[in-house]
């Protein structure tokens, strides 16, 4: 049986990532840090002076998701910020293009996924139940980004994202995008201050 190749990404800290069998042990906060900050969302189709950051987008997400669960656990206030971790090497591909990419864009996702919360102590695969709230503050922030940055009308939103729930004005500060490294600081901080919570 003929082995899959290997195809390695050499990031900055020095480590090189196999993106078909990634290990944990080659994943590092700084180069998910560094990469997730110079990832645009939207494909860069945003307004504001700087890109709106997949890092920036990952914050955003965790702020929802602590307005909708203000006992959120410190295990999956991490899981929130990782969601879109994988993309610090294989980039932000928009939904449409993921559908037609099919199963192959997934399989690489999901095994990056699974190295980067094995990475930070958490299950390689989340609960069905967290997924499921990951979604639920994902769409709710995608539907805010499509509406105050990327020019859609809020039927247009609702039609893709579903309809918005009420989210206090403080989450609107999270929508003015920042310098890329105020976004990869603040995203690296709050890693940091996930992983050094104790469990709850």
């Amino acid at each position: 049986m003929a082995k899959e190749p290997r195809v390695w990404q050499r990031m900055l800290s020095g480590r090189r990532l196999d993106l078909l069998n990634p290990s944990p042990l080659d994943v590092e906060l700084d180069d998910i840090a560094h990469g997730l900050a110079r990832v645009a969302r939207w494909n860069g189709q945003t307004e504001g002076s700087h890109i709106f950051s997949v890092a920036q987008h990952s914050l955003l997400v965790e702020a929802i998701a602590s307005h909708l669960d203000p006992d959120m656990s410190s295990p999956w206030r991490l899981a929130v910020l990782l969601h879109d971790a994988p993309e610090y090497v294989i980039g932000d591909i928009i939904s449409p293009f993921k559908a037609v990419i099919g199963d192959a864009y997934k399989a690489v996702e999901g095994r990056l996924l699974a190295a980067i919360h094995l990475h930070f102590g958490l299950p390689a695969e989340p609960s069905a139940v967290l997924k499921r709230f990951i979604k639920r503050a994902d769409r709710q922030a995608a539907f805010l980004e499509a509406t105050k940055l990327a020019g859609f009308s809020r039927e247009e939103a609702i039609k893709i994202f579903g309809r918005p729930e009420p989210m206090p004005r403080t989450i609107l500060a999270y929508l003015d995008p920042w310098p890329v490294a105020e976004a990869q600081e603040r995203y690296r901080e709050r890693i940091l201050a996930a992983t050094a919570a104790p469990p709850s």
